[in-house]
């Protein structure tokens, strides 16, 4: 974590106005609201069409759902977002990654072993990530392995974490309880 205050506070419950209630009332029905969500609800209609966008990337993008996490969680290590990191660890293992691929994360695209397509996957993120351009050679070998929406939603995917780290560090967004910090140990 960079920050260990949150620099915008989240909206606890009994702080919800009106906006806040209709954009956390449905999440709080699913069970517990997530600081990132508490804190964006101080601006809840951003929120609320950021949302939108962030629902296809984690729930109808084209890519399979392991390696649309790698990539997630590549990005969030690059960018230094350890809530972001943390958060997508849960979902990682949830999706059936195990902590040493979720640990290629952090090794990058130089790690030993590494499948083709998670070698290139972490390869196109960090090119993102470095110069917003994914380079031909890269493009090319990831067109034997992912059809012309996977490769969209690979670039809109790094794209929106990428936008998501910035604003978590940012804000000084804190773990929720129960997210692994970077050395995978669970936060209290």
């Amino acid at each position: 974590m960079r920050m260990t205050q949150p620099r915008i506070q989240p909206l606890e419950h009994d702080q919800w106005n009106e906006e806040a209630s209709a954009l956390l009332g449905p999440i709080a029905e699913r069970g517990r609201v997530l600081n990132i969500f508490k804190t964006l609800a101080n601006h809840s209609a951003l929120a609320r069409r950021w949302m939108v966008f962030a629902n296809h990337i984690l729930g109808k993008s084209t890519l399979p759902e392991k390696e649309r996490e790698l990539v997630i969680l590549r990005i969030g290590y690059l960018c230094r977002a350890g809530y972001e990191w943390g958060q997508h660890v849960v979902i990682a293992r949830q999706v059936g990654m195990t902590d040493e691929e979720i640990l290629w994360s952090k090794s990058g695209p130089d790690t030993p072993g590494l499948s083709s397509l998670h070698r290139l996957l972490l390869q196109a993120t960090d090119e993102l990530h470095n110069d917003a351009h994914i380079a031909d050679a890269t493009w090319q070998s990831l067109s034997t392995h992912l059809n012309q929406q996977q490769l969209m939603d690979l670039v809109f995917t790094v794209g929106q974490y990428n936008l998501v780290s910035m604003a978590l560090n940012s804000f000084g967004v804190q773990l929720d309880a129960g997210v692994p910090d970077w050395n995978l140990e669970t936060k209290k």
